[in-house]
């Protein structure tokens, strides 16, 4: 696919356009476009390519990316429609509405929540139906992340969490959250941004509450907004921990997640296998994380960085 092919915008979606495919076994990505990462999409192309499908040589790839969450069902139905051999689905929602559109066409997801608890399959050795995929279980990263942001800031009696109110997985992670602030004696308080001039009054909802420190969670919106985050939580003078390691690159505090490149490749190396013949089988958990500390910022804010947490970090950034 080349870059001047990449993006089509009709009715509000983003289509990459394909070339004739002729024989061409088809697989369907199915993402949001607001943070589809062209790095994600070549790992994942790159994987296909090694195990011997290369792109528009003998398989096509056909990418359906909604700018709102409520656009993807009818996406993943064009999919189902077109016949194509199997569906990548990036991130849960997307893999939710893959999993409405058929029971048949097998589907590849990367869920960050419990696959589960999400109803996408029924255990995760062997999950059974149509689909695969890889998690790295977004549940327990959210309490972590609340735990090393009590840790860097442990005077913060009031803690912000900010959600986008149009994820689905938004209330089983606040329910999550609720308990572990509940239990640590800290008051928690939603801020709400699902569009981008959302962000500066859930900045200052935050002042005006309080707040001592800010957590953001993982969400596919904010993943393409991580240089406005950062500027807005250095302008409100609020220490924050964002959910992987291109926040603190894009000058945030702190980030932990998952180690970046892992997920696509396996869901590639998945896809060939089902392309091969495989059936859906064995659900992958991604099992390495990593811990980013941005020392610059954590100066500009005022912020000692205890030396349990740099002891412990994968990176520094001085």
């Amino acid at each position: 696919m080349r870059r001047r092919d990449f993006i089509t915008l009709v009715g509000g979606a983003v289509v990459w356009p394909l070339a004739a495919r002729a024989q061409q076994p088809v697989i369907g990505f199915l993402a949001s476009a607001a943070p589809f990462s062209p790095d994600n999409f070549n790992d994942f192309r790159k994987a296909l390519t090694d195990a011997g499908y290369v792109e528009d040589g003998n398989v096509a790839i056909e990418v359906r990316a909604a700018e709102r969450y409520d656009q993807l069902p009818a996406m993943a139905a064009e999919l189902v429609h077109r016949r194509v051999a199997v569906i990548v689905a990036a991130a849960l929602p997307a893999a939710l509405a893959a999993k409405a559109a058929t029971t048949a066409i097998p589907i590849v997801f990367f869920a960050g929540d419990d696959p589960v608890r999400a109803g996408l399959v029924a255990r995760l050795n062997h999950p059974g139906g149509n689909l695969t995929g890889v998690t790295n279980l977004q549940a327990p990263l959210l309490l972590k992340r609340f735990g090393l942001l009590r840790e860097l800031v442990p005077a913060a009696a009031v803690i912000g969490v900010l959600f986008n109110p149009e994820n689905p997985n938004t209330e089983r992670r606040l329910a999550d959250l609720n308990e572990a602030a509940r239990s640590t004696g800290r008051r928690m308080i939603v801020l709400n941004a699902s569009r981008e001039e959302d962000f500066e009054k859930a900045f200052a909802a935050a002042g005006q509450q309080h707040a001592g420190a800010l957590l953001i969670s993982d969400d596919l919106f904010f993943a393409s907004q991580q240089e406005r985050l950062a500027a807005l939580a250095m302008s409100h003078r609020l220490p924050a921990i964002y959910p992987g390691r291109t926040f603190p690159a894009a000058g945030g505090l702190i980030g932990y997640g998952a180690v970046r490149g892992q997920v696509y490749p396996q869901i590639g190396a998945y896809v060939a296998r089902i392309l091969k013949g495989a059936k859906p089988a064995d659900l992958v958990q991604v099992s390495k994380f990593e811990l980013v500390i941005n020392l610059k910022t954590a100066g500009a804010l005022g912020i000692s960085v205890p030396p349990t947490l740099l002891a412990i970090a994968d990176e520094v950034i001085e």
